[in-house]
């Protein structure tokens, strides 16, 4: 892979012509930002996914971003890369009353090569590795992310459960049980009119970790994407799970950081 070229394809597929995925999120374009705007049940979704912006532009389209889900009365995402213009969008971006998450690698890997790297990994012993069946409650996701990182994780649940009723084909959930209990879970998504799936979650618990759960989500989800033709899988890698996927052949092309804005307590 060449990452200039990886990072355009990433740029216009994944961020600038993404398509929704369902009609209740709108995209809309202001000058040279794309933005997301969640249905009203995701009231916490809205984000803007891309921008082309410059000394002279940045300032005001961050003004005009601000502005605009402050009327909504809405708490929005500015996600920014490391290869994103002017080089200090995220100081801009903090001047403005946005505030910085943690920062990720953008991690990009050949489907074929990661379906290779996995081809002989069999599942973790004790541990049974599958999909929920359509319907099943999904509530044990969100305590397992409750129990990893801590918080409310309910309106994952939410998520997760809009994105299959608009389209089940669109997204695939996986889990990690053992003992009675879900120890690990994962997602991967298929985005439309891209070459791109993008891999999410990952989280597991203490106690079962280093017994390889988390190469075998990544494993199952880069033979689905590869059943689906898809060329690319994507992920925002946290420095613990970015080794691993290194180590199954993905690559750091550029990094991230989410900037979020909240409107004023009333």
């Amino acid at each position: 892979m060449h990452p200039p070229e990886i990072l355009a394809r990433f740029d216009a597929q994944m961020r600038r012509d993404l398509p929704p995925p369902s009609p209740a999120w709108r995209v809309e374009r202001e000058g040279r930002v794309v933005r997301w705007v969640s249905p009203p049940e995701m009231p916490w979704g809205s984000f803007v996914a891309w921008s082309d912006l410059d000394e002279g532009t940045a300032d005001g389209a961050i003004a005009a971003e601000v502005s605009y889900f402050a009327r909504l009365a809405r708490r929005f995402e500015w996600k920014i890369y490391g290869h994103d213009r002017p080089a200090d969008l995220g100081a801009r971006l903090r001047a403005a009353g946005l505030q910085p998450e943690p920062a990720e690698a953008l991690v990009i890997g050949a489907v074929e090569e990661v379906v290779a790297a996995t081809a002989d990994m069999a599942p973790p012993p004790g541990i049974t590795l599958r999909c929920p069946d359509r319907g099943e409650p999904l509530d044990g996701i969100a305590a397992l992310q409750s129990a990893v990182l801590g918080g409310d994780w309910a309106w994952l649940v939410a998520e997760l459960e809009h994105e299959l009723r608009a389209d089940p084909t669109a997204l695939s959930i996986h889990v990690a049980e053992a003992e009675g209990q879900i120890v690990g879970a994962a997602w991967v998504r298929f985005h439309r009119g891209t070459e791109f799936a993008s891999l999410w979650g990952g989280s597991t618990l203490p106690a079962w970790r280093r017994r390889g759960i988390y190469r075998g989500l990544v494993a199952r989800r880069a033979r689905q994407a590869h059943g689906r033709g898809l060329r690319y899988l994507q992920v925002d890698a946290s420095p613990d799970s970015r080794p691993i996927l290194e180590r199954l052949g993905l690559r750091a092309v550029s990094t991230t950081t989410p900037y979020v804005w909240c409107p004023p307590s009333s």
